[in-house]
């Protein structure tokens, strides 16, 4: 069989006309992004901002072609859009609410229902944010509460592995796609669309598209809290995540050493400028307990991250140690909190979701009204 290239690819797409403005998608300029990979293919259709929804058929169509490529075994496509910079703001009216603040009545559009949307966040990668994602989810959901987990990191998804699912979703109206599940665990991960190890290769609008499908395009149901794994940094999946729904509050998840903390303050202050509240610090890989001896080691020191909490006016949600036994069960898609739910580590994991589900609770996790005030 002959390997799909990126020729086969542009050739089927070239199949496809705009009919709303003439010629096809190719010759349009319209195809960007293209990604071909053993047979996986990931691409975007650019589409005018104003058009947005209305060019979902277009991008369907776009995608039936591509699949119908010998050799081809899996497509995704998204719809991007780019849109003018927003006008410098005009300064505000006596009263008014500040740059920064949401005006009642104002705000992004919530999911039907979902009842709380909490992000899992860190300033940088490796401090273990998927796996204290995927025991979050779990632990709330074993204190009785309906919860879906939303893997936002388009680059490096983890949680069809951690979760262990495998296999892709349907979509029984071929418009709306079905979440996976496993443990009671509503799931979606662009992992579920491409192969594991296919590069995902796109510029920040292809990015926000593709998380604005999986928010969207997907029938949650009913859930009391939609868990968020966003991947490290300050870019634009949390700006899209910010911006696009309602969260209730973000969760901050950091390793005891200064250099952590350093990112993990950023990420804390770009919750605070978009106006999330952040629910909270965990401290992960606080310390490790030599299975042989016994005895505590810090190996990346220990108690920063309290300590940022209180620095910073937020709570700290608890910690978790450096653990293999975390690790071989993340990584072998069994988590510690459903594995085993007697272990120490799995009763923190509990104690931490008791904790932030007390201050969605509490309102802690809403954002504020601004105030109005009468002179």
């Amino acid at each position: 069989m002959t390997d799909v290239t990126e020729q086969h690819v542009l050739a089927a797409l070239a199949t496809i006309s705009d009919t709303d403005r003439g010629g096809d998608v190719v010759e349009r300029g319209m195809i960007s992004g293209l990604v071909v990979k053993q047979g996986n293919v990931g691409f975007a259709v650019e589409v005018d901002p104003r058009e947005g929804a209305a060019k979902e058929p277009l991008r369907k169509a776009c995608e039936e072609a591509v699949h119908r490529i010998p050799g081809v075994t899996s497509v995704t496509a998204v719809l991007t859009a780019h849109r003018e910079p927003p006008a410098a703001p005009r300064a505000a009216a006596p009263g008014a609410p500040a740059s920064g603040q949401r005006a009642a009545g104002t705000g992004p559009e919530g999911l039907p229902g979902i009842a709380d949307i909490i992000a899992v966040a860190s300033g940088k990668g490796g401090v273990g944010k998927s796996t204290t994602s995927v025991n979050l989810a779990l632990a709330l959901s074993a204190l009785g509460h309906s919860v879906g987990l939303l893997d936002a990191d388009i680059y490096g998804p983890s949680i069809p592995r951690m979760m262990g699912i495998s296999g892709r979703p349907s979509s029984p109206d071929g418009e709306r796609m079905l979440p996976m599940k496993n443990f009671g665990i509503e799931c979606m991960s662009i992992g579920f669309l491409v192969e594991e190890d296919t590069p995902m290769i796109w510029r920040g609008p292809m990015v926000m598209s593709a998380l604005e499908q999986m928010l969207r395009g997907v029938d949650w149901g009913n859930l009391d809290y939609l868990v968020v794994d966003l991947p490290p940094g300050t870019g634009d999946a949390q700006l899209t995540m910010a911006q696009r729904v309602p969260l209730s509050g973000a969760v901050i998840v950091s390793t005891p050493q200064d250099i952590a903390l350093l990112d993990a303050r950023k990420g804390l202050k770009m919750f605070e400028k978009v106006d999330v509240p952040v629910l909270g610090i965990i401290e992960n890989m606080s310390y490790f307990l030599c299975p042989h001896c016994g005895e505590r080691s810090d190996i990346f020191s220990h108690g920063g991250a309290r300590d940022t909490a209180a620095e910073l006016g937020c709570d700290f949600l608890g910690e978790i140690p450096l653990d293999i036994v975390i690790r071989e069960t993340s990584d072998g898609g069994r988590p510690i909190v459903v594995s085993d739910p007697e272990n120490a580590h799995a009763a923190a994991y509990r104690a931490i979701a008791g904790r932030v589900a007390d201050a969605v609770v509490s309102g802690q996790g809403a954002a504020m009204a601004p105030k109005i005030i009468m002179e």
